[in-house]
């Protein structure tokens, strides 16, 4: 059927990758390049949204062209409740994540009636309302977004230090990515990707499909709140970019790039398109051409992505 399998070598793999970033701080500073260590936030924090997706895409099956609503409202969630006085970030990222969930219940509870086409085209609207509404609130910004009065507290962690920073936001990554391998081999996992695959077979078998794609949408709609919350910290900005379609359009592609279906994929894919805009802008000024280039390769040669060329991708039939 398709289903998500673990494999010891993917298991070695991921460790010694996280052995690696735990190293990288010290070899960025061994190099004096201290603005790298912030640049390896951000794409850590861009590998955790896109995962956030690849769950909804990869393993629940539905195309979401309106994941970008969830990301943003995480980053100005945080943003306000910054202004607000709520700093800790034992308050303020739970509270994000719980607001985000309830709006991907909302969203979800409707875009899920549809299917197809029909569902990616509802999921864009409402990412689109969200965003022309958080654009007209001239308090939270307007066009120009919402700065962030200070970086989130995190117990006695300095976050101010972009080091102390980018180990928590690789523990939050390394946390999400144990608990979604986790799902995908619990019974709901299990389920989850039979109804992606077959969802006219699992309704006849007497699974409730609606409610667990919802749970599924809810999920993935929360984590992207949290990669949204560590993101405004990362940067200092909510900024209404971050609700726009094209940033769905972004993350997306970052899951096709490292494999729809994997669980690795929204890293591999994020580091892939970050670091390589990252080298590509400083050398050619056209670098979006070479990454439509790769696009089509791994979509024509590649179809499990670049993860699923090492084995960490989801099983065929």
């Amino acid at each position: 059927m398709g289903l998500y399998e673990s494999s010891k070598r993917r298991r070695v793999a991921a460790a010694i990758t996280l052995a690696s970033l735990l190293a990288l701080p010290w070899l960025i500073t061994a190099l004096d390049q201290g603005f790298y260590i912030s640049f390896a936030s951000r794409v850590l924090i861009f590998a955790l949204a896109a995962t956030s997706l690849n769950l909804v895409i990869g393993f629940g099956g539905m195309i979401s062209f309106g994941h970008a609503a969830f990301f943003g409202t995480g980053a100005y969630c945080v943003a306000v409740l910054a202004e607000s006085g709520i700093v800790s970030a034992a308050l303020a990222w739970p509270l994000t994540m719980a607001l985000t969930a309830l709006l991907a219940l909302l969203i979800g509870a409707i875009s899920l009636r549809t299917r197809g086409v029909y569902f990616i085209m509802i999921t864009l609207a409402f990412a689109q309302m969200v965003f022309y509404l958080v654009v007209s609130l001239k308090a939270w910004g307007g066009d120009d977004g919402l700065s962030l009065v200070r970086r989130s507290i995190f117990g006695g962690l300095d976050l101010k230090d972009d080091t102390t920073f980018y180990f928590v936001v690789l523990a939050i990554l390394a946390l999400v990515l144990v608990a979604l391998d986790r799902l995908a081999h619990s019974r709901f996992g299990r389920v989850i990707q039979s109804i992606r695959e077959n969802e006219t077979r699992m309704e006849a078998l007497g699974y409730p499909v609606f409610a667990y794609k919802l749970v599924c949408f809810v999920i993935g709609g929360a984590l992207a709140g949290l990669a949204g919350a560590l993101l405004v910290n990362q940067s200092g900005l909510a900024s209404p970019n971050l609700l726009h379609w094209m940033q769905s359009g972004t993350l997306m592609v970052m899951i096709v790039l490292g494999g729809v279906g994997s669980v690795y994929g929204g890293v591999v894919g994020a580091v892939l398109l970050l670091l390589g805009e990252e080298i590509l802008a400083e050398w050619v000024p056209h670098w979006p051409i070479g990454l439509g280039v790769l696009l089509l390769a791994v979509v024509l040669w590649a179809p499990l992505g670049i993860a699923g060329l090492f084995g960490w991708g989801r099983s065929r039939e």
